[in-house]
């Protein structure tokens, strides 16, 4: 609920940054991005053995998933934030993340983590008439019980 409210921050100093010869650049909040990129590295660790394009399970409930749960959580916090930011705002943040290269990494974290085969488990695929469910048709409902 938070994320959405701090960008206003950043609205008010905006004035501050005038025309420059280099690309400017803003950081999203200091303490998320330090969590990030200390994650960025744990993960690293984890699917450095894996090539983009092959995909590793990760057993639920282990170290390994709690940290990649951890990672995605986060990324999903810093994008309810580039949601509520104004669009000048944006520039500025994208241009953090490219320097920082964060965003690449999480296209390559991605590509490792995600399933070979998209499907919900337990369907079979020899249903004639219906379409197959997949993760990305479906509402993913994420309750924390």
């Amino acid at each position: 609920r938070l994320m959405p409210e701090l960008p206003k921050f950043d609205d008010e100093d905006l004035k501050s940054y005038g025309d420059e010869e280099e690309e400017l650049a803003l950081s999203p909040p200091a303490a998320l991005m330090s969590i990030l990129a200390t994650q960025e590295l744990l993960l690293e660790n984890i699917l450095e053995c894996i090539p983009v394009g092959k995909f590793e399970v990760i057993q639920p409930l282990s170290d390994e998933f709690c940290l990649v749960l951890g990672y995605l959580l986060t990324w999903k916090l810093t994008l309810a934030f580039f949601k509520a930011a104004s669009s000048q705002l944006r520039v500025l943040y994208s241009q953090y993340l490219r320097r920082t290269k964060s965003l690449n990494k999480l296209l390559y974290h991605l590509f490792r983590l995600m399933p070979e085969s998209p499907v919900f488990p337990g369907q079979t695929t020899e249903v004639p008439n219906k379409e197959t469910k997949t993760f990305f048709t479906e509402e993913l409902h994420l309750d924390v019980r």
